[in-house]
């Protein structure tokens, strides 16, 4: 212990000494080692670098992300703004294409309801919807047209594609109109390819029914319906609508109609003034498309022969009767109708050609019956004597 203790204390005494020693041995052995990977660069500059490049990589990312950062903040700050703007414009020239595009639609209603003023017999005003009801299952509107323009209660309300419903009440500036959709609606129709008659009702709903329409009678999906004018609000020939559903009910078919006056709105309409019927259109599938070729006409032997037979097929007691009667008249010469006498009945009738059906030409190589020219002065008849009483 003693021994550990003195050591210790000479290391204190030469510690100047000793330290001196470890750094020129350190010093060498670190040459040694620069010579042996034969490197110019100092150690301690090596030393220096490996320990500050750490903490300048990260000083470096922030400094780096920073500027990034920044950079993206401006050009994102430009970019919103530019977003902003466009947004905007989108925004305007979306409410433009509305604007115009109703202002089309406006325009082609207008020119729909001006084209139908020009063609239509009756005489119409026009008029725009104002405002509905607000019934659950009423379907009223009103008019900004009233009695100051001539509408009155019971005049019919149209538009070029169909009707719409009828005046039930008019006021000085407007009208009040009831919908042919409403449950309380009630109109004449006929179909137009099978002429069939019904009524037109309302359901609450977008389409209707017409109703009292026989089963056994003939009615198309698809067919069209117009007003029958029976009602006396609706002249004849409107359109109404297709039949979407036709089926067999209990008592009466059921058939459902797509109003045809409602496809392109109600904005605008037409108050029917003075009413004229009009004809119904021909229903176009009805008509025979191209040209027919038919057959040349048989010849006249055939063809007198087939009448005369099926003449005679269908002939009775007393046309055969007939006949016979006109056979001895011939065969005697007699006409009836002429002279005083009348043809001996119980003779025979004289064997004549086949009769040829009436609106017929007689058959090809046929004699006609010689024709007996009565005397230009025939002899008058000789009186006779009285009878002298005895």
């Amino acid at each position: 212990m003693l021994e550990g203790l003195a050591k210790v204390d000479l290391l204190h005494r030469y510690r100047s000494l000793t330290v001196l020693v470890i750094a020129i041995l350190a010093q060498l052995v670190l040459l040694a080692y620069q010579v042996k990977t034969n490197q110019d660069t100092r150690l301690i500059r090596v030393w220096a670098i490996t320990a500050v490049t750490p903490l300048a990589r990260v000083l470096e990312g922030i400094r780096g992300n920073t500027t990034q950062f920044v950079g993206n903040y401006v050009v994102l700050s430009g970019v919103q703004a530019e977003n902003r703007r466009l947004k905007d414009e989108v925004g305007k020239l979306k409410l433009e294409n509305q604007y115009l595009k109703a202002e089309l639609s406006t325009a082609d209603r207008a020119q729909a309801l001006a084209a139908f003023q020009k063609h239509t017999p009756s005489k119409t005003v026009a008029a725009r919807v104002i405002g509905t009801s607000t019934g659950t299952n009423s379907k009223v509107v009103f008019l900004d047209r009233g009695s100051s323009s001539g509408v009155f209660k019971g005049m019919a309300v149209v538009t070029p594609d169909g009707i719409v419903g009828k005046v039930i009440a008019s006021y000085p500036t407007a009208a009040q109109v009831q919908l042919i959709t409403d449950p309380g609606f009630a109109a004449g129709v006929v179909s137009q390819k099978n002429r069939v008659i019904g009524t037109l009702k309302g359901q609450g709903r977008s389409d209707c029914i017409v109703d009292y329409v026989q089963i056994e009678q003939q009615v198309d999906v698809g067919e069209w319906f117009y007003t029958s004018g029976d009602d006396r609000i609706f002249p004849k020939g409107l359109p109404v609508g297709q039949a979407s559903v036709v089926r067999s009910g209990k008592t009466f078919k059921d058939i459902y109609l797509n109003p045809a006056g409602f496809q392109r709105g109600l904005d605008e309409v037409l108050i029917i003034v003075e009413g004229v019927h009009q004809r119904i259109p021909e229903d176009p599938t009805a008509a025979v498309s191209g040209p027919v070729k038919m057959l040349p006409p048989p010849p006249d032997s055939a063809r007198n022969a087939e009448n005369a037979s099926a003449a005679k097929s269908l002939a009775t007691d007393a046309d055969r009767l007939k006949d016979r009667y006109r056979d001895i008249g011939e065969g005697q010469s007699h006409k009836y109708g002429e002279g005083m006498t009348a043809p001996n009945f119980n003779k025979a009738p004289v064997a004549t050609p086949p009769r040829a059906a009436p609106g017929t030409n007689p058959p090809a190589g046929t004699a006609k019956p010689p024709q007996v020219t009565p005397p230009a002065n025939p002899p008058a008849a000789q009186p006779k004597a009285p009878a002298v009483s005895p």
